[in-house]
């Protein structure tokens, strides 16, 4: 089968279109014949050479995709040949087939694309787990999310105006912040405009968020400590700032303030199974109706996925960014 290859870590130019064997589904997975994957940052940083895949997974990019099943795992419960799904993946999207535990799967609905329900699985699960989850947003709290325009970004707007929650976003450019509001995000910050946490206290009556979900790390740590309302959780699912940085205890004792570390992809197949499940019990009439669905910034061959990760690089999108296979 055709899939993207990477020789060795390094930009863009390492990465290209390539044969190689087709996987091998085992008793309780799905082999999906892939129509659309997604790209996210962590393809970027595994092409780097910094995010390694989990053991036993594939070496190939790509952490969700969309597809036709075309064979199901004699363990397999709930599947039949034929049928549309999207994979949440720990690894294989970019390529003509992949294999995924029937756990961590979901059956597309007819109002996404195959390219909008590749877009789907790892950012709104991402935003599921630990906004809802984790940090057990409740209607008509204040929910601060950095990186409004990215999946996960867009993912959380829509899940928190489901769930009756007040959405805070930042975003780097004036365009991409009316974007944000025009897609429902209730307040934007331009954090290149001066420091967010004032803007938040500003925007949420000196109170602060009640919940803050950063992918940045280091840089906006302390910031972020300030942002936060009395009884504030913070939830860290990324570090593209930094990995190491001060903090100021005394007020996460003094505001009773809550830490969480996540990440998604390294979790075991049941925990993800259990993540779809709830998922899908508390927002799965939304997304049959079609009220949840990603925004897609760009779809583009497979042979040109170079230039989708210059793209994601760059940050010049809105949204998802989604290679084309079928």
């Amino acid at each position: 089968m055709k899939a993207v290859v990477i020789e060795k870590p390094g930009d863009e130019s390492v990465l290209r279109l390539g044969e190689v064997a087709d996987p091998i589904a085992k008793d309780d997975e799905l082999l999906i014949r892939v129509k659309s994957a997604a790209l996210n940052r962590a393809d970027i940083m595994q092409r780097q050479g910094f995010y390694p895949p989990p053991p036993g997974a594939s070496e190939i990019l790509g952490l969700e995709c969309s597809g036709e099943v075309i064979q199901v795992g004699k363990g397999v419960r709930g599947w039949r040949v034929g049928e549309r799904a999207m994979a949440l993946l720990p690894g294989g999207g970019y390529a003509e087939k992949a294999v995924v535990h029937f756990g961590s799967a979901m059956k597309a609905p007819p109002v996404l694309s195959d390219d909008e329900a590749a877009a789907f699985p790892e950012v709104f699960l991402t935003a599921f787990v630990n906004l809802f989850s984790l940090a057990g947003v409740k209607a008509g709290e204040n929910v601060l999310v950095h990186g409004g325009g990215s999946g996960v970004g867009t993912a959380s707007i829509q899940l928190l105006r489901e769930a009756g929650a007040r959405s805070i976003v930042t975003a780097g450019t004036d365009e991409k912040c009316q974007q944000c509001l025009k897609f429902g995000a209730d307040v934007v910050i331009n954090y290149r405009k001066g420091p967010f946490a004032p803007q938040v206290k500003a925007a949420t009556n000196g109170r602060g968020a009640d919940v803050i979900l950063d992918s940045i790390g280091a840089a906006y740590l302390a910031e972020n400590i300030e942002a936060l309302a009395q009884g504030g959780r913070l939830v860290l699912i990324g570090l593209m700032k930094g990995a190491r940085a001060e903090i100021d205890l005394a007020a996460v004792l003094r505001r009773h303030l809550k830490i969480f570390g996540s990440t998604l992809r390294s979790r075991p197949a049941a925990e993800k199974a259990e993540i779809v499940r709830d998922f899908l019990g508390r927002f799965g009439t939304a997304l049959e109706a079609g009220r949840l669905r990603p925004p897609i910034y760009k779809s583009l061959p497979a042979s040109q996925v170079a230039d989708a990760h210059r793209m994601m690089q760059a940050s010049e999108h809105f949204g998802k960014i989604v290679l084309r296979f079928g």
